[in-house]
C-alpha cells in the first residue's frame, strides 16, 4: 500500500495533508514542527534518510559542523537540544577530536544528520510524517483553485492541500571556461558525490576552484586520505573562510540605533567597532555577530543604490567572516600552508584543456595583473558554491512550477521570490496562499538562510504559517513582493 493510500485509509483527506518537496534539514524541520502540532505531512526526498540532505549525509569523517554544537538545534527555543542528545547518546565517545580545549564540540556532520533523523522517527512510526523516497519530477494544480499533485520519480503521486518547497542546494555550476572538460576523469565536477576524490593519487597536483567552506572540506578530505601533493586554491578574490574566535563573546557593536545611510558610512562604523573591540581585548568575531543580528535595520536604512553597492562590493568579505570553518579543518589548512603544500591564489580561469597523461592544463589571470599564468594539474575540483541562480532551471519540480507561473526567481538570483509570510510569489507578483518556501530557497527575502540556526528558525516559522492557514483558510497571506535583507547582502 502506497503512502497516499495509507493516509486515505486513516481518514486523512488530501486537503489536510502538507507535502514537502525536499527532506534535507529544512524540509525535515518543517515536518518535525508540523508533527509536534499533530499535523500530517508527506516528504518527497530521494535519500533514504530524512534530515541529512546534502550537508549532513556525508560519510566523510573529515567533514564537521562549522559552528559549535551548542548553536545547532532542531528546536530554536532549546539551543542545547543537540548538545543534550550528544550527551544522552554518547555520540562523541569515539571521536576524541570533536571536543576543543574551550569546551566547544564540533561533531562530524553525519552525527547531526542522525540526530535529526532520530527525532523524526517517532512521528514516522505514528504516520504523522511519511517519506516518499523519490525525486519530485513534476508539480501541478489539482484544479483551478487549490491543492497540488506531486509526481515523483517513483510513480507514486502525492496529493496535498499545502505544498512546501524545501529543495536542496543546487550543485556548483561548472565555470564556463571549463566547458571542454566535461568528459575528463581528472575533473571533479560534483565534490559531494560518493568517492569523488578516490581517483586523486597521493602525490597528485590538485587545483581547487573556490576557497570557501567546500574547498576547505576538500583539503581536509584529501589530507585525511593521505594526499601530500601540492594543492592550489584559486578564487576571484583569494579569500579563505575564517576560523572561530579563540573564546566566546557576546555580539559587540551598535549599528542600528543610528544606522548608516550609505556604504562608506557603514564601513566607517564597522571599522570603529572593530577598533573598540580590539581595545577591549576582543577579536573581530563578535563585531560580525552584531552585524548579523542587526542586519534588517542596516538594510532598511540604505537607499536602493547603496544596497546594490553593498551586495556587489562587500558580500564576498561578509561570507568569509560569517561562514567560519571548524577548528579541526582550520588546523589542516594551516598545516598544509606551513609545509608548503597549499597555496591560495586570487584570479580568474581563462581556459582549460585536456593535457597528456590525463591531466588538465589551466590558464588564469591573477587578480590585479595583466600577465596570464598557466599550469598543468593532475586533478581539478570545482567548489565554486551552490548554483542558486540556476535552482529553478535545474530542479524538474521547480521548473514545472515556474513554467506554470506559480514561482519565479528572487531579485538577487538566489532562489525563489518569496513573500514575508513565506509564500511563493507568482508571475502576477502575488503570494500563492497554499505554496510555501522553506530554507535557502527563500534567502532573497529573509537574508541569512544558509546557516543552520537561521534555517531552523525559519522552518519553525513556516510550520506556524501552515498551521495558521489550516486553522483558518480565510487568513490571507501578506501581499508583498520579495525583499532581501542586510544579512544576505553583506
Amino acid at each position: 500500500m502506497n503512502q497516499m493510500a495509507v493516509m486515505k485509509k486513516s481518514g486523512i483527506a488530501p486537503a489536510d495533508i502538507v507535502a514537502i518537496v525536499g527532506g534535507g534539514f529544512a524540509g525535515a524541520a518543517v515536518a518535525f514542527h508540523l508533527a509536534r502540532a499533530g499535523q500530517p505531512s508527506v516528504v518527497i526526498e530521494p535519500r533514504p534518510v530524512l534530515g541529512g540532505g546534502l550537508a549532513y549525509s556525508t560519510a566523510d569523517p573529515s567533514h564537521r559542523i562549522n559552528v559549535p554544537a551548542a548553536r545547532m538545534s532542531l528546536v530554536p527555543d532549546e539551543p542545547d537540544h543537540f548538545v543534550r542528545w550528544l550527551a544522552r547518546t554518547g555520540a562523541l565517545r569515539s571521536d576524541a577530536q570533536a571536543l576543543r580545549p574551550n569546551g566547544d564540540a564540533y561533531p562530524r556532520r553525519a552525527v547531526f544528520g542522525r540526530y535529526v533523523a532520530e527525532h523524526l522517527a517517532p512521528f514516522r512510526r505514528t504516520g504523522l510524517v511519511r517519506h516518499v523516497e523519490a525525486l519530485a519530477c513534476r508539480i501541478r494544480r489539482l484544479d483551478d483553485r487549490a491543492g497540488w499533485r506531486i509526481e515523483p520519480s517513483s510513480g507514486e503521486a502525492v496529493e496535498a492541500g499545502r505544498l512546501v518547497l524545501a529543495a536542496t542546494h543546487p550543485l556548483p555550476a561548472l565555470p564556463r571556461a571549463l566547458g571542454a572538460l566535461h568528459d575528463s576523469d581528472a575533473l571533479v565536477g560534483n565534490p559531494y558525490a560518493a568517492g569523488a576524490l578516490e581517483r586523486i593519487g597521493r602525490n597528485a597536483s590538485v587545483l581547487i576552484l573556490g576557497s570557501g567552506l567546500t574547498a576547505a572540506d576538500m583539503v581536509a578530505s584529501l589530507d585525511a586520505a593521505g594526499h601530500r601533493g601540492p594543492i592550489t586554491m584559486l578564487s576571484r578574490r583569494g579569500l579563505r573562510s575564517r576560523g572561530h574566535a579563540p573564546r566566546p563573546a557576546e555580539p559587540f557593536g551598535d549599528f542600528s540605533s543610528e544606522p548608516a545611510r550609505d556604504v562608506p558610512a557603514l564601513l566607517a562604523s564597522i571599522r570603529t567597532a572593530l577598533a573598540n573591540a580590539r581595545a577591549e581585548g576582543l577579536s573581530w568575531h563578535p563585531v560580525f555577530d552584531a552585524l548579523r543580528n542587526q542586519g534588517s535595520a542596516i538594510w532598511a536604512a540604505l537607499p536602493p543604490a547603496e544596497r546594490a553597492r553593498l551586495v556587489s562590493r562587500l558580500r564576498p568579505f561578509w561570507d568569509v567572516h560569517r561562514f567560519r570553518i571548524a577548528p579541526q579543518v582550520e588546523a589542516v589548512l594551516d598545516g598544509r600552508v606551513a609545509n608548503g603544500t597549499l597555496r591560495q591564489e586570487a584570479g580568474r580561469v581563462l581556459s582549460a584543456a585536456p593535457a597528456p597523461g590525463g591531466r588538465i592544463a589551466i590558464t588564469w589571470r591573477p587578480r590585479g595583473r595583466a600577465l596570464e599564468e598557466a599550469a598543468t594539474f593532475d586533478a581539478v575540483i570545482n567548489t565554486t558554491g551552490p548554483a542558486h541562480g540556476e535552482a529553478l532551471a535545474r530542479n524538474p519540480a521547480l521548473r514545472s512550477l515556474a513554467a506554470a507561473g506559480f514561482i519565479g526567481p528572487d531579485p538577487y538570483g538566489l532562489g525563489i521570490a518569496t513573500s514575508l509570510c513565506s509564500r511563493a510569489i507568482d508571475a502576477a507578483n502575488a503570494p500563492v496562499p497554499d505554496l510555501f518556501v522553506a530554507g535557502p530557497l527563500a534567502r532573497g527575502t529573509f537574508g541569512e538562510l544558509m546557516g543552520l540556526p537561521e534555517v531552523s528558525r525559519h522552518a519553525e516559522a513556516v510550520a506556524a504559517e501552515i498551521l495558521a492557514s489550516l486553522a483558518d483558510p480565510a487568513i490571507a497571506p501578506i501581499a508583498e513582493p520579495a525583499r532581501a535583507s542586510a544579512a544576505d547582502a553583506l
